[in-house]
């Protein structure tokens, strides 16, 4: 093992954009569209194991937080008084933040450093986690958990990154980015479970206590593996373009939940302010030619109605279980596990159809099973037996499990390789809108009106996923790749 402090001998060098990778030596790797090139040299294979579960762990925390918190609802509802709109708000100031600084954490960490932004993002969720749990009434607790958010959006993208440095072998790596994918199921199917036995025994404070030892253990794994790396080539930063695509997040969001329809004039007017300023900036927070491409449009909007449904329906059945059925949280969690078994089948096996047959396949099935899911949900009673409970929650976790491979290749599909990470975060960002709009939605919709919003959703994702498909889509896309190689003409910033 090396010693603290020496974890490698690393050099960072720049190259030209359009630099064949051919001539370069095997042992340097360029990252996404930075054309970083990083040298590592003296890592054993037991070195770069623990470094990835140390990036595992920062998914594992940040993955489970989005899901465990939900079953505490009811209860901190209870002890706070707290009404739904300020339920709602506990969730949706967590996924709006990450969706609003995804791209700004990463653009950072190329510029000060991949492994000093993540032991500051898991400082930051560390203490974000503790506040919460030391809340005394709702809105302390909503202001703690974008606290816990800010550290968050530091650790997925900037993890990623670092993954993709150490693992340079295109086998490893592939492995690597394999065993990173199992964890966001895991977490995300096992949080509510896991959450369900802390408050039954430790109270709805320990959902987040959960988190500190595991930030402990990560940030120290952190300072004495993970190697530094910077970009050579730095990405611009586009804080004008960032607070736009905000304002458009948050008032949309805000409108929702607070049910203000005029607040949707201040969405309209910043979503136009966006599109103008971000086609004419020289380094676009998000490059708008993605969206030329059929497949790229259809993966965004997909990912966004196949997480509206999962924040929904995590939401409302939390409430439904221990507000209406008076179930403990650990009962609550237990009814889960179908959903969990669900999800954590039918990943690996979507994305193994994925590579054999396409996304059209699996995003059919994934809308039809979502769909059939919320149509059953619409019969919902008091009474309603445990066993169709059973099979509902079965199917929805079915119907999500096969969704998000076929969405990550939709967005990444005939992108150039220089631009795929800038095409995958935006699909990231996606999936946190449409949790957060999905659980905007609990509040405006109620009952059997709200399942069949999501029934119309999931049915968007099958029309979405053929449209995706089709030659025409293709051709887009083909037109699109040689255009994502040229600069954006310079008419403003």
């Amino acid at each position: 093992m090396l010693p603290v402090g020496r974890a490698v001998n690393r050099v960072v060098i720049g190259v030209a954009p359009n630099a064949a990778p051919e001539h370069l030596p095997k042992e340097q790797l360029c990252i996404h569209n930075h054309c970083v090139l990083t040298t590592v040299e003296g890592l054993s294979a037991r070195h770069k194991t623990i470094v990835l579960v140390t990036c595992c762990l920062s998914l594992l925390i940040s993955s489970m937080d989005a899901t465990i918190v939900n079953v505490a609802l009811p209860t901190i509802r209870d002890q706070m008084h707290a009404p739904l709109p300020r339920l709602q708000w506990i969730v949706d100031i967590y996924t709006l933040t990450l969706a609003s600084l995804l791209m700004l954490s990463g653009a950072a960490a190329d510029r000060f450093g991949r492994r000093r932004m993540f032991r500051i993002g898991l400082t930051a969720f560390a203490l974000g986690s503790l506040l919460c749990s030391l809340a005394p009434n709702v809105d302390t607790l909503i202001a703690a958990r974008f606290v816990q958010a800010l550290g968050g959006s530091m650790l997925n993208p900037v993890a990623m990154s670092i993954i993709t440095t150490v693992f340079t072998g295109r086998v490893e790596r592939a492995r690597a980015v394999g065993v990173w994918g199992a964890v966001v199921g895991i977490s995300t199917a096992l949080g509510p479970m896991v959450g369900g036995g802390l408050i039954d025994a430790l109270g709805w404070q320990s959902v987040f206590w959960i988190n500190l030892p595991i930030c402990a253990v990560a940030f120290t794994l952190t300072t004495i593996f993970v190697p530094e790396s910077k970009s050579a080539t730095v990405r611009g930063i586009d804080p004008v373009g960032q607070v736009l695509a905000i304002a458009v997040m948050f008032s949309l969001v805000f409108g929702l939940i607070e049910h203000e329809p005029l607040i949707f004039a201040i969405t309209a007017a910043a979503l136009a302010g966006f599109v103008y300023y971000e086609a004419r900036h020289r380094s676009p927070f998000i490059d708008l030619r993605f969206f030329r491409s059929v497949p790229f449009s259809s993966a965004t909007l997909m990912a966004i109605c196949a997480f509206a449904g999962l924040g929904a329906f995590l939401f409302s059945a939390s409430l439904y279980l221990q507000e209406t059925r008076h179930y403990s949280a650990v009962h609550t969690g237990l009814l889960y596990l179908p959903m969990a078994v669900g999800m954590l089948i039918c990943s690996p096996i979507s994305g193994r159809l994925v590579g054999r047959y396409g996304t059209r396949p699996s995003l059919v099935v994934a809308g039809a099973m979502m769909g059939l899911a919320a149509i059953m949900l619409t019969t919902l009673r008091p009474d309603t037996p445990v066993w169709q409970l059973v099979i509902m929650f079965a199917t929805f976790g079915i119907g999500f499990g096969t969704v998000n491979a076929p969405i990550t290749t939709a967005a990444v599909s005939g992108m150039p390789l220089d631009r795929a990470g800038a095409a995958s975060a935006v699909a990231s960002t996606s999936r946190q809108i449409g949790v957060s709009l999905g659980v905007a939605l609990c509040g405006l919709l109620t009952g059997a009106s709200l399942w069949w919003v999501l029934a119309a959703l999931a049915g968007g994702i099958i029309v979405l996923g053929v449209t995706a498909n089709t030659r025409w889509a293709a051709r887009t896309r083909d037109r699109v790749a040689p255009l994502l190689e040229q600069k954006v003409p310079a008419h403003a910033g």
